[in-house]
């Protein structure tokens, strides 16, 4: 008999609604039986595409006997993280500060008052590696709570009065330098923790497990940006950057056969993923490519753009043009829907018959199959350029569930020129060979069982989506990106926002969610719009932009020491609001909203936007100032903040061929931050002049579009000619 989750709308919930545990959703109606039957919290916290949620799920949530010692002895609830990040942040900080580490699944053992006193990630249904089992730990919890119930309540209130100290109450530590000192000290320490921690061989930072964390390669590129893409530390950013980009484009990370990107890899490789396929990294790793494109002048990043955005538009996209959330990492084997009974024994695997990377992976005899009957030499490229191999191509070690026994990883293995050189071919035949064997290999895995998709909406994620796809226009050229950010902003504001479109909601499936935006959707958005107008220059972006912002200031301005709490004030269900300090998947809503706070104050002349920036960046100095690599996205805004204002202001009929050409000089190159704004009509005039008077009097020149370079409200004289662009811009 279903539980009360089969009401709920979240995929994750849902996926949980036949548990025989009797899941509760995160609400009063589970605080008050808890407060009632005096009884602890049991709260699992994690997401519909998460391979260890999963495996957890199968193993404890679906055990009858595991199920009924949750539904004795606890009030048990279940949140999608992604539905609620303010609940999730709470309770992964406390896991964090406890454990030293954190992830999902998350739990945590609450009291009726929803305090923390015990905590965790993921347990095993029996003691393994001197881990006590899932079952055991919820007996001795049990117990304390009948015996020692004072001990655990002030435990949960000394839980949370510590996270108060270190996270909300601490004072900011007194700013002993000017910001332009302290900011010009972080970013080269930032720049030196990149520098050393590189890995030559296979890109990116660090070991294993590798993140592909889009927020340090955009403080590379701004480091390039600031100090020119051809000096000494230019070129070394670039460098950096452009080979993880490499690196990661080649490897099992990426799909090479669907496009887009896994979410990490377990080895320092970037060759065995975990599949999982989220949205938000797509987002930002495109718009790592475009800059890696800006920067070098190099083709390669813009196809690596265009194929994380086409597996978007093509298997992440909603009918009506909002995008979705993710994409499973575990699917049936090829051949049997899950649960059909047609699996082997073999097949099943740890978390339900299901196999991770079972959609994606590939034996060699299935792909001697698929490629036998095309040109020839072509089963021989894609064995030779991918790896594979008769017995599989994944190391056993890196394989715990024996997974991967006999199946291939797709992956460059070296340069396409330098297989087919081994093969005789010509680069261009062996280039045309490959495409058409990826295209085939595409139709043939479509018929398999595919992973679940996660169909919610997330503003947050659209937000980031969007910003892609603008600035993909821009940089490519490619008027279908822009159209497609266009229809996903106008659902966002049909669909997500109040009446007055002030007020965001956090998601929507199947009609918009009951949670109101977090910061997070508020930042990423705002972003977006900024962005979009700049592709665009369609004003109501920007108009929508402006009123978002307002409405941040006001749900979630720290007023007594600046920055963004990620959650409004005044709810009675979050014990404690923080304020993200980590710029990690996705950057921190503080650091975004100090770059649109900056971009605000160029366009439309407002001084305190600029004021609550500053406010925003000192808040975070102590963070920023001592581990700087923590937050590379802040470091972005506190080179905005330093570097002088910039505007290039265009007069003209956007869609006219001679505007859209010096558009395209604007974003032929990495450069300076700049504000772009465009007078298209008397009503463009009009709005922006009562903003900043001094736009009045820009005209076009002789009927042409025309460009105004300004910088700290200074104006050169107007051009209406590229090359002339071109060298004023440098």
């Amino acid at each position: 008999m279903p539980n009360r989750l089969a009401a709920e709308k979240s995929p994750y919930l849902l996926q949980h609604a036949d548990n025989p545990v009797d899941w509760l959703p995160w609400g009063e109606e589970a605080f008050a039986r808890a407060r009632a039957e005096q009884k602890p919290i049991f709260l699992s916290i994690g997401y519909s595409t998460c391979h260890w949620c999963h495996v957890m799920a199968h193993e404890s949530f679906e055990n009858p006997a595991i199920a009924a010692i949750l539904n004795e002895h606890f009030v048990a609830i279940k949140v999608d993280r992604e539905e609620r990040p303010d609940v999730d942040k709470v309770y992964m900080t406390y896991v964090q500060a406890m454990t030293g580490h954190g992830g999902w699944p998350l739990s945590a053992w609450l009291t009726p008052d929803l305090k923390p006193f015990y905590g965790g990630t993921y347990f095993p249904p029996d003691e393994r590696h001197g881990r006590m089992g899932f079952p055991a730990l919820l007996q001795a919890i049990a117990r304390g709570w009948h015996d020692e119930r004072d001990k655990l309540v002030a435990e949960g209130e000394r839980a949370i009065a510590t996270l108060r100290e270190h996270y909300v109450d601490k004072a900011a530590a007194p700013a002993a330098d000017e910001l332009p000192v302290a900011g010009g000290a972080a970013f080269e320490k930032a720049f030196h923790h990149f520098y050393e921690s590189f890995d030559p061989q296979h890109g990116g930072f660090g070991h294993a497990p590798k993140f592909p964390r889009a927020s340090n390669l955009d403080f590379l590129f701004r480091c390039a940006a600031i100090q020119g893409v051809t000096s000494e530390t230019g070129a070394e950013a670039v460098k950096l950057a452009a080979a993880t980009l490499r690196r990661m484009a080649g490897g099992g990370i990426h799909d090479h056969v669907g496009g887009g990107y896994h979410r990490y890899s377990v080895d320092e490789a970037w060759f065995v993923p975990h599949f999982e396929k989220m949205l938000y990294d797509q987002a930002q790793i495109a718009i790592n490519c475009l800059e890696a494109r800006q920067a070098t002048g190099d083709e390669r990043y813009a196809w690596m753009a265009r194929d994380i955005l086409d597996y978007v538009r093509r298997d992440l996209t909603s009918p009506a043009g909002a995008f979705f959330t993710a994409e499973d990492a575990d699917s049936p084997r090829p051949g049997a829907a899950a649960g059909s009974g047609e699996q082997s024994a073999d097949d099943v695997t740890a978390h339900g018959g299901q196999a991770e990377g079972a959609f994606y992976v590939w034996t060699m005899a299935e792909l001697r199959e698929v490629l036998g009957e095309m040109d020839p030499g072509t089963a021989e490229l894609v064995l030779a350029h991918f790896g594979v191999e008769e017995k599989g191509n994944v190391d056993p070690a890196r394989d715990p569930h024996g997974e991967f026994v006999g199946q291939n990883i797709l992956a460059q293995r070296a340069p396409l020129g330098a297989t087919a050189g081994k093969l005789g071919l010509d680069p261009e035949r062996a280039n045309e060979l490959l495409l058409a064997a990826l295209e085939q290999l595409r139709a043939v895995r479509a018929k398999r069982p595919r992973p679940l998709l996660d169909d919610k909406i997330v503003t947050a994620n659209n937000g980031l989506m969007i910003s892609a796809l603008a600035k993909a226009a821009l940089v490519l050229g490619e008027s279908d990106h822009l159209a497609a950010a266009v229809r996903a902003a106008e659902f966002v504001q049909r669909e997500l926002p109040d009446e007055n479109l002030a007020r965001l909601f956090r998601s929507w499936r199947e009609g918009r969610g009951a949670a109101e935006g977090f910061a997070e959707d508020y930042a990423y958005l705002i972003q977006g719009l900024l962005d979009l107008y700049e592709a665009s220059f369609d004003r109501r972006w920007l108009e929508w932009a402006e009123r978002l912002q307002a409405t941040m200031d006001a749900l979630f301005w720290d007023d007594a020491r600046g920055g963004y709490f990620n959650s409004a004030a005044g709810d009675p269900a979050i014990v404690l609001r923080l304020k993200e300090d980590y710029d990690g998947a996705e950057p921190a809503p503080s650091s975004v909203a100090a770059m649109n706070l900056l971009r605000l104050s160029a366009m439309l002349n407002q001084e305190r936007c600029n004021t609550r920036a500053v406010q925003t960046i000192e808040a975070f100095r102590a963070q920023w100032g001592s581990v700087p690599h923590a937050m590379p996205a802040m470091l972005c805004a506190i080179a905005m903040a330093l570097e002088p204002v910039r505007q290039v202001v265009l007069v003209g009929d956007p869609q006219s061929a001679d505007f859209q050409t010096l558009v395209a000089v604007l974003h032929e190159r990495l450069g300076p931050r700049r504000v772009v704004l465009a007078l298209t009509s008397e009503s463009d005039r009009e709005w922006f002049s009562a903003r900043a008077p001094w736009l009045a009097d820009m005209r076009a020149v002789d009927g042409r579009a025309t460009a105004y370079v300004c910088e700290h409200f200074s104006c050169q004289a107007p051009v209406t000619d590229p090359a002339a662009l071109r060298r004023i811009l440098g």
